[in-house]
């Protein structure tokens, strides 16, 4: 992000935030949160109460953007709040559970729609997903760049493909919307259904880190923040209604597509087919970003651990960390082979990246509290409105949302778990080969 000191206005600002958080996410997670909970108006206020956790964390995460501006983000809060032994485990993580497992999803997504144009089997989304992520890791490593204009181009496509299945719904009535009762849901149920709502939002955190570039941001950051996260909760309860009005709750839970199936049942064979096209581009786009950040911290993480320096190289002719690069794409192939073999891939990686997800956001938003106690004189640009009630309410969000996905452990939560676990042999290696 080519930008200067104080260079974003406040509409610029807002319009950032919101091609950043909204994502792909929404033309899948829909149908999992309506699987959870029976009644549209409970949808909706998920989705309302996602936008509003959404706004706490990136609030925090702008105050330590600001505080501590520096490219590594949790890697480099948590390793200053609690030490580098924690900030290692985190990059072991991205490495093998979050990043990946995020890469991973984007591929379901991209094999899930491609399935529906091109079937062949009952693995077609599978071996899709694997295909797009072994042809994306070659042109990278070939480094094959994407100019400004591919991604305005990409961003362009998923806003088309939003506002075609709005516009299309406007003119829909084949199922009433009722209001029906939240309570109809288990609260254990509302809080995996809330794992789904969050994950869509995803990127209010990247979003956070513009706060250095935001024209007086003392003042601006949080009306920026409010805005654009209230237009994204705008977008996404709008495509919801959209969703429910259309196909109805119990088949919006049933389906795989949800997208393809809405415009199916509006506009035909032809308008869903085009809408995969839409789809399947703005997965691959998501993808490609996906990689090249993965790739970059992975490379980082090998220049400050010996035990991963085989990721330490640039090559220079192409201009990318090859071996981090093909490191990141085996990881991504072997959760998606995982996935398959569950027979839910997509809903297998949220599992597997939920619960070690939450728990870095926690440590990342815990690590506001102790630095601001710790270094009471660090310059603070923008200070987190209502501190401490603001992280300490987004804490128990994280919290929440911690102990929701472990109630839900299916094979995905438990691998998970297991693989963050096998990053503390690894850490005493790295230890040992430090001395």
């Amino acid at each position: 992000m080519d930008m200067k000191r104080g260079s974003l206005s406040l509409i610029e600002a807002v319009g950032l935030i919101v091609s950043l958080v909204i994502g792909v996410g929404i033309f899948k997670t829909p149908s999992l949160v309506a699987a959870h909970v029976s009644t549209a108006y409970g949808i909706m206020s998920l989705w309302i109460a996602g936008g509003m956790a959404s706004l706490l964390g990136a609030l925090c995460y702008a105050e330590l953007a600001t505080a501590y501006p520096n490219p590594g983000g949790e890697f480099h809060y948590i390793g200053r709040a609690f030490g580098r032994n924690l900030a290692f485990l985190f990059g072991w993580s991205r490495m093998t559970v979050i990043q990946t497992g995020s890469i991973a999803m984007l591929a379901f997504i991209f094999g899930d729609y491609t399935a529906r144009l091109l079937p062949f089997g009952t693995r077609s989304s599978s071996l899709y997903a694997a295909l797009s992520v072994a042809i994306l890791t070659l042109i990278n490593m070939a480094g094959v760049r994407t100019g400004a204009w591919t991604r305005n181009l990409l961003a362009a496509v998923k806003v088309v493909g939003l506002s075609a299945i709005v516009a299309a719904g406007m003119f829909c009535s084949r199922e009433p919307v009722s209001a029906g009762q939240v309570v109809q849901a288990s609260p254990a149920a509302l809080g995996f259904a809330m794992v789904f709502v969050l994950l869509t939002y995803g990127g209010w955190n990247e979003a956070a880190y513009i706060s250095s570039e935001v024209r007086d941001a003392t003042r601006n950051m949080v009306r920026a923040l409010v805005y654009g996260v209230s237009l994204i909760t705008a977008v996404y309860v709008l495509i919801n209604l959209v969703f429910a009005r259309t196909l109805g709750v119990s088949a919006m839970g049933r389906s795989e597509a949800i997208a393809w199936d809405t415009m199916h049942r509006i506009a035909g064979t032809r308008g869903a087919m085009l809408m995969s096209v839409f789809v399947g581009i703005s997965a691959l786009g998501s993808m490609n970003a996906a990689m090249i950040t993965g790739s970059r911290t992975n490379f980082a993480l090998a220049r400050e651990f010996t035990l991963f320096r085989h990721m330490g190289g640039w090559d220079e002719t192409t201009g990318s960390p090859g071996n981090a690069l093909a490191v990141q794409g085996t990881i991504s192939l072997l959760l998606i082979l995982f996935g398959a073999l569950t027979r839910h891939g997509f809903v297998t990686m949220v599992e597997y990246t939920a619960p070690v997800f939450w728990l870095f956001f926690l440590l990342t938003t815990l690590s506001l509290i102790l630095l601001r106690r710790r270094e009471p004189g660090a310059l603070r640009s923008f200070r987190v409105p209502f501190y401490p009630f603001t992280p300490v309410l987004f804490s128990a969000v994280c919290l929440c949302m911690l102990i929701s996905s472990l109630q839900y452990a299916g094979a995905g939560a438990l691998t998970g778990i297991a693989v963050l676990v096998a990053g503390i042999p690894c850490l005493m290696m790295s230890l040992r080969k430090a001395e």
